[in-house]
């Protein structure tokens, strides 16, 4: 029994040094978000047994849990680069399969056709809004307030180069965001125009998303349905333009976790090695 006991804490320490260096891998890596291994004992008895006479039968991986906790902010300078301080994250659609995800990874830029899209290609998302005042129909206010407002009612966010849209003057001079996310244009002939609304994405459970890769998170029945909103006010933060979020690995704590680690797994070893001696000795014993 020592052989599995010690087999089972060896896959343990086996999983929290990928983990752990899994996230020393990604220390770069923008708005990475680190993971922890979670563990728990194996006990089994039989009803009429004395537990205070068994042993337990070694440990299982419980899950390994995504900690969404706020990166460090690093300013860039670049309007389109836009970084979220608090909770939510951006909501994004592949063109591909229309398939939206959500993402802390605000590194957006302007495709060939004006589409603000993110580092894999999905176009930003933003809720509607009147281009003159920027707020949102009263029917999406509604919307918002009573957490009704569903993916289908976002739009792709399309930076026009000239206002109106698909004409010939006017052309673009500057692109601004405020704190709510709030998109506008500036022409040449000094007018602005409201775009929209940066879509933020809230979730009941965030450790219930799954992970797609690339920053990127889709709903789960576990997280729950986005709850979807505009920045800087109850449940989402705010948006900040020029900045990006950079991972939340600390390095140092990490170093700790890799040596603990690596020294649970040695240990596992030995116990194997001794319980190994042991049944060598016993079978010798017998022969």
């Amino acid at each position: 029994m020592s052989f599995y006991i010690s087999l089972s804490g060896l896959k343990a320490a086996q999983a929290d040094l990928s983990t752990t260096a899994n996230n020393v891998a990604n220390v770069n890596s923008t708005a990475f978000k680190k993971s922890k291994a979670v563990f728990g004992d194996i006990f089994a008895a039989a009803p009429m047994q004395t537990t205070t006479q068994v042993a337990g039968q070694g440990v299982r991986t419980l899950g390994v849990n995504q900690q969404f906790t706020q990166g460090t902010i690093e300013t860039t300078d670049k309007t389109l680069d836009l970084a979220i301080t608090g909770e939510g994250f951006f909501s994004v659609k592949r063109t591909a399969d229309n398939q939206v995800s959500y993402t802390r990874n605000g590194a957006f830029s302007v495709d060939e056709n004006r589409f603000v899209v993110d580092t894999t290609g999905a176009r930003l998302q933003v809720i509607p809004v009147d281009d003159a005042t920027g707020q949102p129909s009263a029917a999406t206010a509604t919307a918002i307030t009573n957490n009704t407002l569903a993916t289908g009612d976002l739009v792709d966010l399309q930076v026009p180069t000239n206002w109106p849209s698909g004409g010939t003057g006017n052309q673009l001079t500057s692109v601004g965001v405020s704190e709510e996310g709030k998109i506008t244009a500036v022409y040449a002939d000094g007018s602005t125009h409201y775009l929209g609304a940066v879509a933020m994405a809230a979730f009941n459970s965030q450790e219930g998303l799954r992970q797609q890769g690339d920053a990127h998170w889709t709903s789960t029945n576990a997280s729950g349905p986005a709850l979807l909103g505009i920045g800087n006010s109850g449940l989402y933060g705010a948006v900040r333009s020029g900045s990006l979020e950079r991972s939340n690995v600390d390095i140092t704590e990490e170093l700790v976790n890799l040596i603990s680690a690596q020294r649970n797994f040695q240990a596992n070893s030995k116990a194997i090695e001794a319980a190994n001696t042991l049944s060598t000795t016993i079978v010798n014993m017998r022969s």
